[in-house]
């Protein structure tokens, strides 16, 4: 089969399509003919070699495609059409998936439409839910609105919560996009103070939740914007990974929940856990289009090195997608 490999951990240049050996399902596990995979955040990381818990040595992490083998007693069938999460080897014609992992591709869904779920909702999910504790009708702060996990975010929170969505972004056409999505607060950080903007948009009292993929850039700024007794989830560090001269007692004396979370080092147990949770309470509002998947382009495999090049100019509204089939 065909997939990608790193040769050595450093730029796009570094992927290459090669002819590898189909994987077999081990006990418990799918056998996937992939249709469309997608482009993360952490494949960008392992491409570089700074992901420590990289073991596949394929890159891709979620696929979207058609059962073609089953180990195991399974409610799956050969032919079903799944979409779900994988350990690595998503960038290539064939994976394995555990069974467990598996979700249900909605009939109304394109190969391309699924693929774009599975990696941003269940962060999102996670981030929101399972951490940030989100409840009806609070206030969160999403920043990178227009990124695969912003998108979600922003429809989750909206959808199952009710909640006020704040969200940064760097162009207008990027907060217009998460206008359409449901945020209710929008905020161009190249061109305004996000934490003035929060406090004004929120009586002076700050954000319940704060979903923080910049790190080190936004932690005084993040830290003002905050509600006493928030909770503030850190799932990226795109502004650095090491805060100078922070003040502890600051945190404190706020009463901050702040949480590290990444979801691709996660168990199998633990993924299978959020996994399940997900399909049970989101998959209805995928049904009846009130939550969608936001495609920003899709790619031909052979473009990999491409859809890596857009990802890291920050180019993306949404989803970028590889077409394998």
């Amino acid at each position: 089969m065909k997939g990608v490999i790193v040769n050595n951990p450093g730029g796009p240049e570094q992927l290459e399509i090669t002819e590898l050996p189909s994987p077999q399902p081990q006990a418990g596990e799918l056998l996937i003919e992939v249709h469309a995979a997608a482009v993360n955040r952490t494949d960008i990381v392992m491409r570089e070699g700074k992901a420590g818990y990289a073991t596949n040595p394929i890159l891709g992490v979620e696929v979207a495609g058609t059962v073609i083998e089953v180990n195991g007693e399974s409610t799956y069938t050969v032919g079903d059409r799944v979409m779900g999460l994988v350990n690595g080897g998503g960038y290539a014609e064939y994976a394995v998936m555990p069974m467990d992992r598996a979700i249900p591709i909605p009939d109304s869904f394109s190969f391309a439409d699924a693929a774009a779920i599975p990696e941003v909702f269940l962060t999102a999910y996670q981030t929101l839910y399972w951490i940030g504790k989100l409840q009806q009708g609070e206030t969160v702060l999403v920043h990178a609105g227009a990124s695969g996990v912003g998108t979600a975010a922003i429809q989750l929170a909206k959808q199952i919560s009710k909640a006020t969505v704040i969200v940064t972004a760097g162009s207008a056409e990027k907060l217009d996009f998460c206008r359409d999505l449901g945020a209710d607060v929008l905020i161009n950080y190249k061109e305004q103070s996000f934490d003035e903007e929060v406090l004004r948009a929120t009586n002076g009292q700050g954000a319940d939740v704060i979903l923080d993929f910049v790190g080190a850039d936004y932690w005084a700024k993040n830290l003002a914007s905050i509600k006493k007794e928030g909770r503030w989830v850190l799932i990226g560090v795109l502004g650095g990974v090491k805060v100078e001269q922070m003040n502890l007692f600051a945190l404190m004396s706020k009463c901050v929940q702040l949480t590290g979370t990444l979801l691709t080092p996660r168990s199998d147990e633990y993924k299978a856990r959020l996994t399940q949770d997900f399909a049970a309470n989101v998959l209805a509002y995928f049904d009846n289009s009130s939550i969608k998947p936001i495609i920003d382009t899709i790619f031909p495999l052979e473009k990999v090195s491409d859809a890596h090049i857009h990802m890291e100019e920050n180019r993306n509204t949404g989803k970028i997608i590889l077409q394998v089939r």
